[in-house]
C-alpha cells in the first residue's frame, strides 16, 4: 500500500451551518453548509449562532483546507472561476444533530468527490478573501507548470487489418 500524502499547508477555518424548517410532510428541516470563517472560533462545536423565523445557524466546528502540491492546477482553476469556493461536506450521523462536520477542501474535484457517497451533503460556499490570499500564495510558490506531452499513436499494419477470406482456416 502505497503512503498517503500530507498536506504542505493546513489552514484552519470555522464552519457554519444552516438548518432550516422545511415546509414538507416528509422532513422537518433541510440542513446545509453556509460558510466558512478565516478564524476558528473559541465555540463548542454545534453552538447555536442565530435563531430567526424558523432558520438556526450554527457554529459546526473548525476543519482545515489542506493544501497539496499535486493539486495547485485545480486550486488555481477555482480562483481563476469568478466565484472562489470552499466545499463544505457534512456527513450522516446519529443522535441529537442529524449530521457531523466531514470537511472542508477548496479543490473542485475533491468537493465533487465528497458527493459520491450519496448522504453526505455537500454545499460550494464562498472563499473568504483572507483564504483566498492564502491559496495564491501556495499556487505562486508550489506550483509547476507541467508540459503536454501527445503520445504519438502507433502506425496500423495495413496487411494486419485486411479481412481473412473463408476457408483459409481462420473462421
Amino acid at each position: 500500500m502505497s503512503p498517503v500524502a500530507e498536506p504542505l499547508v493546513r489552514v484552519s477555518v470555522g464552519v457554519v451551518v444552516e438548518r432550516r424548517r422545511a415546509d414538507s410532510p416528509w422532513i422537518d428541516a433541510v440542513w446545509r453548509g453556509v460558510g466558512v470563517l478565516p478564524d476558528v472560533l473559541d465555540m463548542t462545536p454545534w453552538t447555536v449562532i442565530r435563531e430567526q423565523d424558523g432558520v438556526t445557524l450554527f457554529y459546526a466546528g473548525s476543519a482545515t483546507v489542506d493544501l497539496y502540491r499535486s493539486e495547485t492546477d485545480r486550486y488555481r482553476d477555482n480562483l481563476a472561476s469568478g466565484t472562489p469556493s470552499i466545499w463544505i461536506v457534512l456527513s450522516p450521523a446519529e443522535g441529537a444533530l442529524p449530521y457531523l462536520l466531514g470537511g472542508v477542501t477548496a479543490d473542485p474535484a475533491e468537493g465533487e468527490a465528497f458527493t459520491a457517497a450519496g448522504a453526505n451533503l455537500v454545499e460550494a460556499v464562498p472563499m473568504p478573501e483572507v483564504l483566498r490570499r492564502a491559496i495564491e500564495d501556495f499556487i505562486a510558490e508550489h506550483h509547476v507548470e507541467s508540459e503536454f506531452f501527445k503520445r504519438e499513436r502507433d502506425r496500423a499494419d495495413p496487411e494486419a487489418l485486411a479481412q481473412r477470406r473463408r476457408g483459409d482456416g481462420h473462421e
